[in-house]
């Protein structure tokens, strides 16, 4: 059984709810979730990693669940994003981590690795692309900006908040279904989404990330090459995200491995628990 350690950091002007597991002296993972997930989304992957000896390190990101949702869209610059997480670092000490990261986690991660790759010893990346992998795709590929579609729904103000905040979070909740095999997530865990979801006081903060994307570009350096090792998993049956861009992807990074899981969709830390662990453990270690 692993045990849970919850804590909550004031740090970068918000205040983070994080979850630790792990020995203490382990080597440090922080693993990031995206959208619509909170720290909950890794609860099934953590054991392994915690087996292996690592000291699992998970926040609710700014606008989820248990930590704060800051009111200005302007607060979820990926730049902000980025330095909650080097403060949660300076936090317990860390001068270098390991770093796996999904969805909106993900592009915080690829972000992190162009700003800050001193702090960074390996890399992890699930089903987002890198930044600049992401623009050119798009802007060559009507089918890629047809599965975006949902970007510009975000935008609208209010409006997408509202309409999938409705019964009980059915919106954020179907876009899982949705998305996702037949049983990727289960009653039970979907109850915790929406308990998350209201922790939040809404979805208000977690679609802010989207309308601040448009907005505010995030600060990259010339070389947008990732000089830390990255391993990137990648779902091909993902609705939103086409596999050329975690093809494109490859190519910015100095030492870089892409796995592709077929039969995968968006979530593949769900749809492949044991492979996922499996590479993951052989490329931290």
């Amino acid at each position: 059984m692993t045990t849970y350690e919850h804590t909550y950091i004031e740090t970068n002007g918000v205040r983070l709810h994080v979850v630790l597991a792990g020995p203490k002296d382990g080597p440090p993972l922080v693993l990031l979730h995206g959208f619509p997930e909170y720290w909950g989304g890794w609860r099934k992957n953590i054991p392994a990693l915690v087996a292996a000896g690592f000291r699992v390190i998970v926040p609710d990101q700014r606008g989820y669940n248990l930590s704060e949702a800051p009111g200005d869209v302007r607060a979820y610059r990926l730049d902000e994003l980025s330095k909650d997480i080097i403060g949660i670092l300076d936090h317990f000490g860390i001068q270098q981590t390991f770093l796996v990261g999904h969805d909106w986690g993900a592009a915080v991660a690829w972000v992190m690795a162009l700003q800050y790759p001193e702090r960074i010893q390996k890399l992890g990346i699930l089903n987002v692309p890198h930044p600049i992998a992401t623009v050119k795709v798009i802007r060559k590929s009507p089918k890629q900006m047809l599965k975006s579609w949902y970007i510009g729904f975000f935008q609208i103000p209010w409006l997408a908040d509202w309409l999938m905040s409705l019964n009980n979070f059915s919106g954020a909740i179907n876009l899982l279904r949705a998305s996702s095999k037949a049983g990727t997530f289960s009653e039970a865990e979907l109850d915790e989404y929406r308990k998350a979801y209201a922790n939040a006081g809404g979805l208000t903060g977690m679609i802010n990330w989207y309308r601040a994307m448009l907005r505010f570009r995030p600060s990259i350096p010339r070389d947008v090459r990732i000089k830390v090792p990255v391993l990137i998993l990648w779902g091909k049956q993902d609705l939103a995200l086409s596999y050329e861009m975690a093809e494109q992807s490859l190519r910015y990074c100095q030492d870089g491995r892409l796995v592709a899981f077929d039969d995968a969709t968006h979530w593949v830390q769900h749809d492949e628990l044991e492979a996922v662990a499996k590479e993951l453990l052989g490329f931290l270690k």
